[in-house]
């Protein structure tokens, strides 16, 4: 049909050109004949070709400077444009390809060259324009999966730690909490350039999201001690302290099922090492001061703030005031001291989460 005939714009001052032109495409194109650059513009303004023939020899305007602006402008600069030109040297063809022509045909010219010349540079327009189309489906579909994925991945996570939240009913919230607790103890150690350069290190997002896994562990901890309605015994306790190798176990498992190293590192290291002290008699391996990983100090202090501001079958909820005062207290014994110095600078942003409401999520038990 006409309207799915190419379109072609033939510029060119010599008249018997144009018409030599014209004769050879009108029977498989739309051709329209321009004596000059400026009437070609014109043109453009109100319809653009699928490819140009350019005179370079022209009055007032050449070839050279045609194309320039053709190049140059958003609307036109993907047009395929032919030289026309009765220059034959090097020198001429070069400079024109370095302008964006994709091709030259000599004059005088044969109306059979000039056709196949034009039907092949429409088709690698065509089969161009064909890929980029293709290129840009296959990113919509892999955005598509790769959201997907991610949306899975969530999905997952969300349900495990949905799991260990229903073996322990007595702590819901405790881990989107503590996900903001330790968002704003990290960004204020980046504000005051404390531990900044392992921090830069990291993604911190990844890092806040991982902590969900933290008590992963609890999975393996029987129901009889993990719901126990009061204070733990010395031996159930001993049980209860193995959840944090157990968790971290878990996590290099998975690991070694994937290509996801980041996240699952952070998640690794949360899970072991949050309930190591200072002073080096914490929980699994008795770590002392910066031997203990900094992913687990941060989450020993946001762990152990939330556990102190809510209720507890065996005890109740402290005071926002209470637990600044007793996580102090514990700088340099439980606690890494720069990070508790920066908790007591930030400790009203603490207490704004807590009486907001605005976080809900998992648990923790026993960490005091």
């Amino acid at each position: 049909m006409e309207n799915k005939r190419k379109k072609i714009f033939m510029i060119d001052d010599d008249r018997t050109n144009l018409a030599i032109a014209r004769g050879a495409l009108v029977d498989k194109y739309i051709v329209l004949t321009i004596t000059s650059g400026k009437k070609l513009f014109e043109l453009l303004e109100k319809t653009i070709p699928d490819l140009i023939l350019l005179d370079i020899e022209m009055p007032e305007m050449n070839g050279y400077e045609v194309i320039k602006i053709l190049k140059n402008s958003e609307n036109t600069a993907h047009i395929p444009v032919i030289f026309l030109t009765a220059l034959i040297d090097p020198e001429s063809e070069i400079k024109g390809l370095n302008l964006g022509a994709v091709d030259y045909v000599s004059k005088p010219f044969s109306q059979e060259l000039l056709l196949k010349r034009v039907e092949m540079h429409l088709l690698l327009e065509a089969q161009k324009q064909e890929v980029k189309r293709y290129t840009g489906s296959l990113e919509g579909m892999l955005f598509e999966k790769t959201q997907a994925v991610f949306e899975l991945k969530n999905a997952i996570l969300k349900t495990v730690t949905e799991l260990v939240e229903s073996r322990d009913n007595v702590t819901g919230g405790h881990i989107e909490r503590t996900q903001t607790y330790l968002r704003l103890l990290v960004n204020n150690l980046i504000k005051n350039n404390i531990y900044c350069e392992e921090l830069s290190k990291w993604d911190v997002e990844l890092f806040v999201m991982s902590s969900q896994l933290h008590d992963v562990g609890k999975i393996s901890v029987k129901d009889s001690i993990l719901m126990k309605p009061g204070k733990l015994t010395n031996d159930e306790f001993e049980e209860m302290k193995k959840h944090a190798a157990f968790g971290s176990e878990i996590i290099e498992r998975i690991k070694g099922s994937t290509s996801e190293t980041a996240f699952l590192e952070h998640a690794k290291i949360l899970a072991g090492s949050h309930h190591e002290k200072w002073d080096g008699t914490g929980y699994p391996l008795g770590l002392k001061g910066e031997d203990i990983p900094l992913q687990g100090r941060l989450m020993a202090l946001v762990d152990v703030y939330d556990a102190l501001t809510n209720e507890r079958p065996y005890k109740k909820a402290f005071s926002h005031e209470e637990a600044v005062r007793i996580i102090l207290e514990g700088s340099g014994t439980h606690f890494d001291p720069l990070l508790c110095e920066v908790f007591a600078a930030c400790e009203s942003e603490f207490a704004e989460v807590k009486s907001s409401g605005a976080v809900c999520s998992y648990e923790l038990m026993a960490v005091v």
